[in-house]
């Protein structure tokens, strides 16, 4: 074990993310950038991930502004770090080599220390560009292998056993992760994080899989988790004390719940263990000063309540209770002797003294992500089908399996989760399963994502796709997105340089919208100041999207209508187009995934009922065919 341990703090990344909704604004991150300078941490996460989006999306701010503010402030006293999901960068389709070395050179240069790749199918081919391009440029290559389980398959009745039919074989071993690991230092890797992305991983197992890494894989190893289920706080404490090199956490107002374990019950545990995190408490603490606040004024914006929250705690100043102080004692004799149920038991009852959140049972046993099993909710809500969910949760394991068993990470968490609730509808409703499916899933299933942990039946993928072969997304088709001059903003380019290009890229249309509004408002700054005032309050009014109006006129004609609610966006015929049975005419976004409708029925379209951004409800007529 060794006698200092690194620590990347995710309160401005991830922290916020998990809890807050990726709200912090460019002014409550500057409060806090003084004393972060002060404390030293090794690394401070503070990009990527919903950041770049949510920065455009909500608060109308830049992201590279937001990373070389960070940057001006910190300098290299802590390493900025990013999430990246390899060829994906921060969007979901692979893009080409050199829109990933542009996107690496622009991050490194605009302060960009470690960038932490990962891909959602652990598929190590799709982070061979990204690390040749950070390391390039002169960046850190964090590779991480993402944390997954198998799932719980419904066990064979008697006479399946008679049949012969078998549970599948565990793929998620110890070996699988290893294996990873291997593959990706042997790319260049310059340290490996096992990122524990739903919080799944019990003390026991990180223990092992920290000592495995240590012994096989010579670079520092990093270990990433977050509290969901109720194991972070003693998987932390697991994988101290079996040598991790780096862990992740939150500073205390931002830490636990659905984030990452709390620094400071971390800082306890390391000084009973005698080990150094290197990082200045009295900072820390000032640190917290600013994010209480700061708390507070996130929930009331984002949430409209105050939500509960942990009782105050400096560990420099703060004597805990007697009680308290046995429970990290009995902690920490149970980490170095692997006695990992007292450890669990221990680390729990720590963390209800001050009041986090207790596990969440439901998301420990189902295995899933709870940000998943959040999604399902709220579709199943909004379709007003609560009453198949636990359907669609029994059809996870063998909707996952049949698309090649990916890790349920984003993307594919919600593409199986959205998967399994329309099987569920398909069902209900007395249809096929796989009758309705989003083109997201279709992807997946045809090879875009990259290469399963198994292979996918080829019988099937032509049933979901109409190819029986593993079809690799072709980035040599990739075409750029347009880039206009805008009359509304004299004539200057939609993206005037490679960074708004980049942004472009990875968020079509948030970047459009930010980056037109951002021209507006800089064009209108030089006109005259009342004219300015009005414009830019116009550039601010979003359209609302147009409202659906059922047909009053009787409709002559077959109708295709909407299999779920949803918004229209895409029509793919127009009026007097010849179309035949099973053609895609509408587009509909439902559930966060794009649905291709096909007609029925052939013949000519006589009328389309709808218009794009058009809202839906189930069944609602939206192109007639005679």
């Amino acid at each position: 074990m060794a006698k200092s341990l690194k620590i990347r703090d995710l309160t401005l990344r991830d922290g916020q993310q998990s809890s807050f909704a990726t709200r912090m604004t460019q002014e409550q991150i500057n409060r806090c950038l003084p004393y972060y300078k002060d404390a030293g941490f090794y690394a401070m996460e503070v990009w990527g991930g919903a950041v770049p989006d949510s920065v455009m999306r909500y608060l109308g701010e830049n992201p590279w502004t937001r990373l070389e503010t960070i940057h001006e402030t910190i300098g290299d006293i802590s390493k900025l770090t990013a999430l990246s999901r390899g060829r994906n960068l921060f969007g979901y389709a692979p893009y080409t080599d050199e829109l990933i070395d542009g996107f690496c050179r622009n991050a490194i240069e605009s302060g960009l220390g470690i960038m932490r790749i990962f891909d959602a199918l652990n598929d190590v081919d799709n982070v061979k560009s990204t690390v040749k391009y950070v390391k390039q440029y002169g960046g850190i290559a964090d590779c991480a292998v993402c944390y997954t389980v198998d799932p719980k398959y419904p066990q064979p009745s008697f006479f399946q056993k008679l049949m012969g039919k078998k549970v599948p074989k565990p793929v998620f071993t110890d070996e699988y992760f290893l294996d990873k690991a291997k593959q990706m230092a042997a790319l260049g890797a310059d340290m490996i994080t096992i990122k524990d992305m739903s919080g799944l991983i019990p003390p026991k197992r990180i223990s092992a899989l920290v000592k495995l890494f240590k012994q096989h894989v010579n670079v520092p190893v990093d270990f990433h988790t977050h509290c969901t289920p109720g194991y972070g706080l003693a998987s932390v404490f697991s994988a101290i004390a079996a040598g991790v090199d780096v862990v992740d956490t939150n500073c205390w107002w931002f830490s636990e719940g659905t984030g990452a374990p709390a620094l400071e019950l971390v800082y306890v545990f390391c000084k009973k263990m005698g080990i150094d995190l290197g990082v200045n408490m009295e900072a820390v603490a000032k640190i917290n000063e600013q994010l209480v606040s700061i708390r507070k004024e996130l929930e009331m914006s984002v949430f409209g309540a105050e939500k509960p929250a942990p009782k105050p705690f400096n560990p420099l100043t703060d004597k805990l209770p007697a009680e308290v102080e046995a429970l990290f004692d009995k902690a920490v004799k149970a980490a170095q002797t692997d006695d990992f149920d007292t450890l669990l038991d221990a680390s729990q009852k720590i963390e209800a003294h001050f009041g986090f959140p207790a596990p969440n049972e439901l998301v420990q046993k189902a295995e899933i992500p709870g940000g998943m099993y959040s999604n399902m909710v709220a579709q199943l809500k909004q379709l007003k089908s609560e009453d198949i969910l636990p359907r669609a949760m029994e059809l996870i394991p063998s909707v996952r399996l049949s698309a090649g068993l990916p890790p349920l990470v984003t993307p594919t968490s919600q593409i199986v989760g959205a998967q399994a609730v329309n099987c569920a509808m398909d069902e209900k409703a007395g249809r096929p399963m796989y009758t309705n499916k989003s083109s997201q899933f279709v992807g997946l299933v045809k090879g875009e994502y990259g290469h399963t942990p198994v292979k996918i039946d080829p019988e099937f993928r032509f049933k979901i796709c109409g190819v029986r072969e593993e079809t690799p997304y072709d980035t040599s088709k990739y075409k750029m997105q347009p880039n206009p001059e805008l009359p509304e903003a004299g004539g200057v380019k939609l993206a005037a340089n490679e960074k708004e290009v980049l942004l472009l890229e990875l968020f079509p249309l948030v970047a459009k919208n930010y980056l037109t509004n951002t021209k507006k408002k800089a064009y209108e700054a030089e006109q005259a100041e009342k004219a300015a005032q009005a414009a830019q309050q116009k550039a601010e009014e979003k359209p609302a999207a147009p409202t659906y109006t059922a047909p009053t006129a009787p409709i002559t004609g077959n109708t295709v209508n909407a299999p779920l609610p949803g918004r229209v966006i895409g029509i793919n015929v127009k009026v007097g187009d010849t179309v035949k049975i099973g053609q895609s005419v509408i587009t509909l976004e439902a559930m966060k995934m794009e649905n291709s409708i096909t007609t029925d029925y052939a013949g000519t379209v006589k009328q389309i009922l709808v218009a794009e951004g058009q809202a839906v409800p189930a069944d609602a007529p939206m192109v007639v065919v005679e």
